[in-house]
């Protein structure tokens, strides 16, 4: 009896893309998620202290939810949990990425520039130019280390002569990183969106990483970058007691599309394409349609001009309600990430467990949040005699 269900549980593991249950890949990855999500969670507090202390907060404009001063410095923690995930997991496994070392120390160091960006321009504000160069020069900092996308892997494009296709793949690959980069930073506009919708891509990618064997490194920094987004949701669920700022949302977004570039053998490269395409397809058609509506409108600095036609701030207007809005958006990206995951022909029990894990987390933090709002209440009046 004992042996079956070992038999079906290595069974269910395979089809997960688990090939060792037990083995200390599978463990170091558990850790990895767990060290992130927990460290987070509790530097988080810490951080907003210090934030109220210094003054690093965002105050309110018409543009935003918050009445009173709201700190903007947890894109630091998610950073700090992140790092710290892949650090732990390097000393316990250091095989799972010692063939691709050199592409994950550039990712990082990327993720490190546009972190330390993002927040210099939550406190003292940057010209949307200079944004632009140093995400330009981030990605291009992924090319030159062999972090790149080849059109001739893609499915359902035409085999391009070399001549053609290097240079165009160098160039589709910066816009690919820069694109995702500013699509989730523009999807950060109601609490809890940008953090839940990044832990649904992270883990989405992460089972479909899974089950190609040459993307163990991918599947490593995916769980840190699920981890800190699950501990800082925590404290950003609505009403949020800090925000990510421009530092957190870059670190997501640039950390998602360079991960999704993150392979050894070259059909596996052009594959993972494909999934992350889907599963950012929210924040990448939230983006397309702000674009696309202010040049229609004139403006001819669209990236540089806020408004409220962003699809959080439409969905906001319909139900008056962030908590709402923000599980109506993590739903949608849970969508397109089963439907990513269908057409890479990812197992349906490896489908079915990575959304009831995503269900559970969400459902978890949430509650949470709910609940320390509830404990930090102010009693009311006393109903006694």
């Amino acid at each position: 009896m004992a042996k079956t269900v070992m038999e079906t549980l290595h069974s269910f593991a395979q089809a997960l893309g688990i090939a060792d249950l037990w083995g200390r890949g599978f463990l170091s990855v558990v850790l990895t998620f767990l060290t992130a999500a927990v460290f987070t969670w509790r530097f988080i507090p810490r951080v907003r202290a210090f934030a109220i202390k210094v003054g690093w907060a965002d105050q309110p404009n018409e543009r935003r939810l918050n009445k009173e001063p709201l700190p903007n410095a947890g894109g630091l923690a998610i950073f700090a949990g992140f790092i710290l995930s892949v650090v732990v997991a390097w000393a316990l496994r250091p095989i799972i990425i010692e063939s691709v070392q050199i592409q994950v120390l550039a990712i990082l160091l990327g993720g490190a520039v546009l972190v330390l960006t993002g927040f210099i321009d939550d406190q003292f504000g940057l010209s949307p130019l200079f944004r632009l160069i140093v995400q330009a020069l981030a990605a291009v900092l992924l090319v030159v280390n062999g972090l790149h996308l080849d059109l001739n892997a893609m499915p359902f494009l035409p085999v391009l002569p070399d001549a053609i296709n290097a240079p165009l793949s160098v160039v589709v690959s910066v816009l690919w990183v820069v694109g995702l980069t500013n699509a989730v930073n523009l999807l950060d506009g109601v609490d809890g969106v940008v953090g839940g919708v990044g832990f649904v891509a992270s883990v989405v990618l992460l089972v479909t990483a899974a089950q190609f064997p040459d993307r163990a490194a991918a599947v490593v920094l995916l769980a840190g970058l699920a981890g800190a987004a699950l501990g800082y949701l925590r404290h950003n669920f609505n009403p949020s007691r800090i925000i990510m700022g421009d530092a957190g949302s870059y670190l997501i977004g640039y950390t998602l599309a360079a991960v999704s570039m993150l392979g050894t053998l070259k059909f596996s490269v052009g594959a993972s394409v494909l999934v992350p395409l889907l599963v950012m397809a929210l924040p990448i058609l939230d983006t397309t349609q702000v674009v696309i509506g202010r040049l229609a409108r004139g403006i001819r600095n669209p990236l540089g001009h806020p408004d409220k036609t962003h699809l959080h701030h439409r969905v906001l207007a319909r139900t008056a309600s962030a908590r709402r809005t923000a599980i109506i958006l993590w739903s949608v990206a849970l969508a397109f990430g089963v439907l990513g995951m269908l057409a890479q022909r990812v197992a349906f029990p490896a489908i079915l467990g990575m959304v009831v894990f995503v269900v559970v987390c969400l459902a978890w933090v949430a509650y949470r949040r709910v609940r320390a709002v509830e404990r930090e209440r102010p009693p009311g009046p006393s109903t006694a005699p």
